[in-house]
């Protein structure tokens, strides 16, 4: 049977745990020459036919699709018929789908642009596809990019976090990442909730919100991303969704699988769901919490027993110390600021704490498995490779030195003067960023332009303009 090389980054994570419950991936490795073009990784390969990523029965579509420089999920859908030629072959995508904006404006950049004509890249399958429960005959498979040249590509974000997972693994420690993802359900035709008032946690509102929240958390888990629970956030029509802990690697695949599939079903029950950062000024934000716990084997590397050691507070130290300049990695937006205010669960410096979620990076004991630190800077909307990327590089850094964080926030971490400050605005966000050699190491130098890039022009696009808010307060009166 014919046979081609698909790059291992997510070997060792898929035959450990498996995109999905439904795929077991069996991967066979061999030591051979790289191929006569440049990019064969450490010249082993991993030798992927379709045998090896079956369809499930009764398969007509494969929804192909990867995280691109937002972390939104986009490809192309293939007919079934021609499965075992993808596996073998890849699919072209024009590489500007890693650089375009959220919008899909293409923009003259550094690797792609109108100067070198819009290249292809390739994608291939990552595991065997999953049935889409609510799609008869489509399944879905997350895919990986390689360039032409069979090469890593320097404008995948996905890239950022794959060097940090290796550098982890010579470490001999294994990152796993828990994720917590807030959004909004809304009217389509309003753009507003359909539900009224603050009702968190709240068991009456969950309810009303089964009928869609039910099969997010039933059809999305049997499709092998492991939902814990959902509940009512901190506003009308807001919610949160957790996703169980596991390798980083997988768990941000997840999350940019998990944010589309929540769009497509709720759509399909009369919703629009928006991870956009601050929808609405006067009330909550969307967040993203990443939860961080370092392993080796079945041994948790943060704890002492039930309680956090050195290492995690090592680990901490060094997040703490490069919050600042890689806040661009979870807020890259105008709006994404606008969840930076007072007592709004949103942090605005970067303290720490014990079970605090006033503070920036809260620490959370319990049974040894569950010591953990829980960043909680981030927007719904950011790219997890990027921020994971830069969290994880600062936390190793940390390790390595033996930081030690300042001093620990005890009460309302608002208050708390002597606690590192983090960019409330883009533009500080942006010159933090500009300005670190250190960021555009753990990004990558192409990585980095075309992120700074993006962030410049949504910054200017807001300010070329004129605001209703100025219309209305200023037209009349001068």
């Amino acid at each position: 049977m014919p046979k081609t090389r698909i790059c291992r980054d997510h070997s060792r994570e898929f035959r450990q745990a498996g995109w999905c419950c439904q795929a077991a991936v069996a991967t066979e490795f061999t030591s051979r020459p790289a191929w006569p073009a440049q990019g064969s990784r450490k010249g082993i390969d991993i030798i992927v036919s379709a045998a090896n990523f079956p369809l499930p029965e009764g398969t007509h579509t494969v929804s192909l699709g990867l995280g691109d420089m937002n972390g939104l999920l986009r490809g192309k859908r293939i007919p079934a018929q021609h499965w075992q030629r993808i596996c073998e072959s890849g699919n072209a995508l024009a590489l500007s789908l890693f650089t375009m904006d959220m919008t899909c404006d293409v923009w003259e950049t550094p690797v792609v642009g109108f100067e070198t004509g819009f290249p292809d890249c390739h994608i291939f399958p990552l595991h065997a596809p999953v049935a889409v429960p609510w799609e008869p005959g489509v399944a879905m498979c997350f895919a990986r990019a390689e360039g032409m040249d069979h090469a890593p590509l320097t404008v995948d974000p996905r890239q950022a976090l794959v060097r940090q997972i290796e550098r982890a693994t010579q470490m001999g420690i294994e990152i796993k990442v828990g994720t917590e993802l807030e959004f909004y359900l809304l009217d389509p035709e309003t753009g507003l909730p359909r539900d009224t008032g603050n009702d968190c946690y709240g068991l009456v509102r969950a309810a009303e919100l089964e009928p869609v929240l039910g099969p997010i958390r039933e059809q999305i888990g049997a499709m092998g991303i492991p939902i814990e629970q959902s509940n009512p956030e901190y506003a009308a029509g807001q919610v949160e969704v957790n996703i169980r802990y596991d390798n980083a690697l997988l768990a941000a695949d997840r999350v940019v699988m998990f944010r589309a599939l929540v769009k497509q079903l709720a759509a399909r029950y009369g919703y629009d769901a928006t991870f956009m950062a601050k929808p609405f000024l006067t009330q909550s934000g969307n967040g993203f919490h990443f939860h961080y716990s370092l392993w080796s084997g079945d041994s948790n590397i943060f704890a002492d027993g039930a309680r956090m050691n050195d290492s995690c507070r090592h680990f901490l130290a060094g997040m703490q110390t490069r919050m600042a300049e890689s806040s661009i990695c979870g807020a890259a937006t105008v709006n994404a600021y606008r969840r930076r205010q007072r007592e709004s669960f949103c942090p605005t410096n970067a303290s720490w704490g014990m079970d605090n979620r006033t503070v920036a990076l809260r620490v959370i004991e319990g049974s040894p498995s569950a010591v953990r630190v829980e960043k909680r800077d981030a927007g719904a909307d950011c790219n997890p490779y990027l921020m994971m990327a830069a969290d994880i590089a600062a936390g190793l850094d940390g390790l390595d030195a033996k930081m030690e964080p300042g001093a620990m926030t005890t009460g309302n971490a608002y208050d708390d003067a002597a606690a590192p400050p983090i960019p409330l605005q883009l533009d500080a966000a942006i010159d933090l960023a500009r300005g670190s050699d250190w960021l555009c190491n753990v990004l990558g130098k192409d990585q980095h332009e075309i992120w700074l890039q993006q962030a410049e022009r949504e910054r200017d696009f807001f300010w070329h303009q004129v605001t209703p808010f100025e219309t209305s307060r200023y037209r009349r009166v001068f």
